[in-house]
């Protein structure tokens, strides 16, 4: 299901009443597995773990939701899916995030970019460069990268060189596409975010998804080229329902 794009874009708590609304229609089999596919207007959103020192330092507003994750952005040039979907009981929840990230792998790959998974970390990646072989930043040498050493390192407050939207020049790993997911009485709602061609930089105000010692990248970055949503929609459309209607649903092994 459509719901908008580019100059119709969707507001974010619009996309949420349609989920809540697809999602209790599709509990009791009033309509079959869906997934809404959009764009969003400019919005930060917070999952429920996230912590206070990841959101904007600027005071922008973020809109707290119900699904699993931290702080991300959404917005123009990123492609966002809710598969809204019931699965067997109990739930495999990772089981569906591993299906969602497969299909964006399977994208990444139609395109000629090399997605990948990263252990302990949900969502499509491109790896960096080893850190020894990472160029030196304005002059710093590596070895004092205040990220070795500080596991509270806030790229936020250490300059643009070290902001999440420039982890591609730096050669770090950075994601592609971000996963948050709920399960609400066995059906799903959220789901995830491919950045296509967003502004990035508007990942810089907070800490994405939590992670203080990696990025955010672009298939538009990735492929050195303009690339737009309508290009990438068809591709994810089918790579989902290869992957979602291919799939063989089982209740989590207890």
């Amino acid at each position: 299901m459509h719901l908008g794009f580019g100059a119709e874009a969707v507001d974010y708590e619009s996309a949420w009443q349609e989920q809540r609304r697809v999602h209790a229609a599709r509990f009791v089999d009033e309509v079959p597995d869906t997934c809404l596919l959009l764009e969003h207007l400019p919005v930060y959103t917070a999952g429920r773990r996230t912590s206070e020192d990841e959101r904007p330092l600027d005071g922008t507003p973020v809109v707290d939701v119900d699904r699993g994750g931290k702080i991300t952005w959404h917005g123009p040039g990123q492609l966002v899916g809710y598969p809204i979907q019931k699965l067997p009981r109990p739930v495999d929840v990772v089981a569906h995030v591993r299906r969602l990230e497969e299909a964006l792998i399977r994208v990444c790959a139609e395109f000629g970019v090399q997605g990948t998974r990263v252990e302990g970390r949900s969502g499509v990646w491109i790896l960096g460069d080893p850190v020894e072989q990472r160029a030196a930043l304005g002059g710093l040498n590596l070895d004092f990268d205040p990220r070795v050493t500080d596991e509270l390192f806030d790229p936020r407050l250490n300059g643009p060189e070290y902001a999440p939207s420039n982890a591609g020049q730096r050669r770090e790993d950075r994601k592609l596409a971000a996963i948050g997911i709920r399960v609400a009485k066995g059906v799903t709602m959220h789901g995830f975010a491919l950045n296509v061609n967003p502004d990035n930089t508007s990942f810089d105000k907070i800490v994405p998804c939590g992670i203080r010692d990696a990025g955010v990248a672009s298939l538009a970055n990735e492929l050195g080229r303009e690339i737009t949503i309508a290009e990438v929609l068809p591709v994810v459309e089918k790579h989902l329902r290869d992957v979602l209607e291919g799939a063989e649903l089982l209740p989590r092994a207890v």
